[in-house]
């Protein structure tokens, strides 16, 4: 019974053993001897698990002990660490103090020399101070100056001067400045110059190529072809609508003329060459104008050409039958291919029957003849009534466009509105270019059938009383 007591303590405490010797390694692995072995474990009475309990006491007490001593020295080393640190922030605030009162000598030396460089430009400070201003306007005019598309990167020079003489540290030399008159001299002498020059032009689809362009003077560019061309931020470019009137075919003279005087259209708005030039080419042709006008434009313009090819018929038609007229006047026998004759041919086929029956039918042949020869004048005359009405009608439109356009981008814009009120006006004008040359055309055709139809009446009218007189009726 003893011996199984013994051994049940003797398992007890080599697992206390056991898991004190875990406890250790679990909280320092790489220091801590192993626990103990299953031979060491093994005790075979009281006074050996003793000795076993003593050992694993003391095992635990020198792991303690050297635990202790590493929390000692880290925090010996952290104190180290906490010493430096002190250390280093006193010195950089002794460097801090020692920076801010070399700064403040600096600002003290920089202030007097500055006063020291004043007091010695004395009068030159007011010469370099107008020298910076005409660099500055020089630079701006060269910047945009058609002189510059043959020789560029002038005003590069221009702004780092002005940005020297600026800085109040650097003094410009003789030679800038001398440079600076020259590029005065040349802005002004090149303005009288038409020169040739190669350069790279894009075309308006944005293809960039090289071209011998001319520049006449500081007013426009142009290249061989007669083309004018554009200059902006260092580019040239060709105007995608080049302007009428033969300016084109002036500047091509020009462009392959070799000496002697070309007559050429230039810009006179000012050195940037292209402001009134780009609104005579912004100016709509006729045939854009006519398109403003829309719909009601395109049908004013048919009705009009219809009335004018009617009227142009009408008067050869009665030019024609005139002629018939005048030749049957002067021959004796009637002639049925114009109106006269078949009047005069009534007469000669009655010639048995009493004056007021001839005169009933000479009446009825001149009613037969009548309406042809007034063929077309109704119809020039209704189109000469409608024609304006259409143009109001287009004028309505348009301003229904307009107003449409104000409600939904506001009037600030004038673009929005510049279609409704350019097919209002259009349509106007329109109408009354088709108005009034069908009211002349009607005047001229029905002056020319009523001479046809009066001399028709009056040889009717000779005839019924010459046969009056002679039966004496």
């Amino acid at each position: 019974m003893k011996v199984k007591f013994f051994k049940a303590t003797a398992f007890a405490v080599a697992g206390l053993i056991a898991s004190s010797g875990v406890y250790a390694q679990e909280a320092a692995a790489p220091e801590v001897p192993a626990g103990p072995t299953p031979q060491e474990i093994a005790a075979q009475n009281m006074d050996e698990l003793l000795d076993l309990v003593k050992q694993g006491r003391a095992r635990a007490a020198a792991e303690n002990e050297a635990r202790e001593q590493r929390f000692q020295q880290d925090k010996a080393n952290q104190q180290a660490a906490l010493e430096r640190a002190r250390r280093e922030r006193a010195a950089e605030e002794r460097r801090s103090a020692r920076l801010e009162k070399q700064f403040e000598d600096n600002e003290l030396l920089i202030a007097a020399k500055q006063d020291q460089l004043k007091e010695r430009l004395g009068t030159l400070a007011e010469l370099f101070g107008h020298l910076t201003a005409a660099s500055g306007d020089l630079a701006s005019n060269i910047e945009v100056s058609l002189v510059s598309a043959e020789y560029p990167d002038r005003e590069v020079f221009l702004k780092d001067l002005i940005a020297k003489m600026t800085g109040s540290d650097r003094l410009p030399q003789i030679e800038e400045i001398e440079r600076v008159w020259f590029e005065m001299l040349r802005e002004i002498s090149e303005q009288g110059v038409v020169s040739r020059f190669a350069a790279d032009v894009a075309t308006p689809s944005g293809e960039i190529g090289s071209r011998d362009v001319v520049r006449v003077g500081a007013f426009n560019i142009i290249d061989a072809s007669g083309n004018y061309l554009t200059y902006n931020n260092d580019k040239l470019a060709e105007l995608p609508r080049q302007p009428g009137g033969g300016a084109t075919a002036q500047a091509s003279a020009l462009a392959g003329s070799t000496s002697g005087l070309s007559q050429f259209g230039i810009d006179p708005t000012g050195p940037t060459g292209g402001s009134f030039l780009a609104a005579i080419i912004d100016t709509p042709t006729l045939e854009e104008r006519w398109h403003q006008g829309g719909y009601v434009g395109y049908a004013i313009t048919a009705v009009g050409a219809f009335a004018f090819l009617l009227a142009i018929y009408r008067v050869i038609m009665l030019t024609m039958v005139g002629g018939a007229v005048s030749r049957q006047l002067k021959s004796s026998d009637a002639n049925d291919n114009n109106p006269l004759g078949r009047v005069l041919k009534v007469s000669q086929d009655n010639r048995s029957i009493d004056t007021e029956t001839l005169e009933l039918k000479m009446a009825e042949a001149v009613l037969r003849e009548t309406p042809k020869l007034e063929s077309g004048l109704t119809l020039l005359k209704i189109i000469a009534a409608v024609a304006p009405l259409m143009g109001l009608l287009g004028t309505v439109t348009g301003m229904i466009i307009t107003f449409q356009a104000i409600t939904i981008f506001g009037a600030g814009d004038p673009k929005a509105m510049a279609g409704g009120i350019s097919s209002a006006l259009v349509t106007t004008v329109l109408g009354l270019l088709v108005a009034i040359p069908t009211v002349l055309l009607h005047t001229i055709v029905n002056g020319r059938a009523q001479k046809v139809i009066h001399i028709i009446n009056e040889q009717a009218t000779g005839i019924v009383a010459e046969r009056a007189e002679a039966t004496g009726s």
